[in-house]
This record gives C-alpha cells, sequence and structure tokens, in this order.
C-alpha cells in the first residue's frame, strides 16, 4: 500500500516563501507522474503542479513562474517550492501519484496559510 505525507505548510506571510515535501513510502514511485493540488476553503480542489517520471514538468497558469515542482527519486520525495506567495494560495495543498494518467494515491494535504 502506498502511502503520501506532504509536510511543510504552515503560516506565511504575502511575499515569502514556503517549501511543500510530498515523502512515499510503501513502494517506489520513480515511474509515476507526481503532481500537486491545493483547495481553497468553499473551492474545488485544483491541478497546481505536475512532474513526470522522466522530469517533465506542467503548471496551473495561476502559478506559473513562482512555483517549482521537482523530485528525488532515490529518496522517493517530491516538493513544491512556492515563492512569492499570496494570500489566495491560502489551501490545503495536497501530494498524489498517478499511473497510466490516473492519480491513484493521495496524500491527506498539509495546510497553507498567506496572511496579507
Amino acid at each position: 500500500q502506498v502511502q503520501l505525507v506532504e509536510s511543510g505548510g504552515g503560516l506565511v506571510q504575502a511575499g515569502d516563501s514556503a517549501r511543500l515535501s510530498c515523502g512515499a513510502s510503501g513502494r517506489t514511485l520513480s515511474s509515476y507522474t507526481m503532481g500537486w493540488f491545493r483547495q481553497a476553503p468553499g473551492k474545488e480542489r485544483e491541478f497546481v503542479a505536475a512532474i513526470s517520471w522522466s522530469g517533465n514538468t506542467v503548471y496551473a497558469d495561476s502559478v506559473k513562474g513562482r512555483i517549482t515542482i521537482s523530485r528525488d527519486n532515490a529518496k522517493n520525495t517530491m516538493y513544491l517550492q512556492m515563492n512569492s506567495l499570496k494570500p489566495e494560495d491560502t489551501a490545503i495543498y495536497y501530494c498524489a501519484a498517478a499511473m497510466s494518467g490516473t492519480y491513484n494515491y493521495w496524500g491527506r494535504g498539509t495546510q497553507v496559510t498567506v496572511s496579507s
């Protein structure tokens, strides 16, 4: 059974940076596409960024230029570096792992709160 655990969330001020981590256990995820999603209060969960097994990345337009997704397959860990944070980035951030286009595994999320 795969388990994904997010860490690195918390309370930051607008303009600050934060780095989220997603550690995986139970299976090596080097061949999976990994992604970050977020859900703000009262809103639907939305896609943030994804990285393929080969390192190709894709970002939501709302975060492009401010957020960088990366992975360390040797550590079975994925990261999300967030810069120039805005209050609208406040959300619970979830990591997920996908095989064949479907996100099969999800973490429980980590809260990021950006104060203005």
